[in-house]
């Protein structure tokens, strides 16, 4: 019998779909249990399949987080990237990133869940340094465009930047704990909805 070493030495090819269908299993049990305490049988057991098969796929659990976690930024920045190029006004740019995360939990639900439990640990790690620097641009983009605005008069001058920053980044990406793709809402329709009650407030003006 193959040890565990020797079956994870040379993963086979995988087809892209067969690929795509184990790193969505795979990113709901990181999503449910935890990066630590999630084994490479449970993601297994989960796909029905053995643990040394899943070998043949990837080489390692962290090979798998490291690919969910990385196709989820590159996604996401795609998006963001081509939010920054249009140069719109300081508002439009904040509604239009706010609706590509929503967008992006969409798609990427158990994704945001480990990345919001793990980025922290994970980006200890040389292999996955890309998440500190994914986190410093995010900062740079959504700060630089709320200065922006209170600098244009969109914004109110008496804005704690900083503050106003961490409201909305987090209260935007904590719906990955309670959104569900296929939903009674469209990701575009919650984020009017979040837009509406931030820039303008819930209750009547007299």
């Amino acid at each position: 019998m193959p040890t565990a070493k020797n079956t994870k030495a040379t993963p086979a090819p995988t087809s892209p779909d067969r690929r795509r269908e184990l790193l969505t299993i795979a990113a709901e049990v990181f999503a449910d249990q935890g990066y630590n305490a999630t084994t490479v049988r449970r993601i297994a057991d989960r796909a029905g399949m053995l643990a040394g098969s899943l070998y043949y796929h990837f080489d390692s659990k962290e090979s798998m987080v490291d690919e969910i976690l990385a196709t989820f930024l590159d996604e996401l920045w795609a998006g963001y990237d081509a939010v920054l190029a249009a140069h719109l006004g300081p508002r439009e740019t904040i509604e239009a990133l706010v609706t590509e995360s929503f967008r992006e939990i969409d798609r990427h639900r158990s994704a945001v869940a480990i990345y919001q439990k793990e980025a922290r640990h994970l980006a200890t790690q040389p292999r996955f340094g890309y998440l500190t620097d994914s986190q410093r641009k995010f900062e740079k983009a959504w700060l630089g465009t709320l200065e922006r605005g209170v600098a244009e008069g969109v914004f109110r001058s008496d804005l704690d930047i900083r503050l106003t920053y961490r409201f909305l980044r987090d209260t935007v990406w904590v719906a990955a704990s309670w959104y569900r793709p296929q939903g009674r809402h469209s990701p575009e329709e919650i984020a009017r909805q979040y837009l509406s009650m931030v820039l303008d407030g819930v209750a009547l003006r007299a």
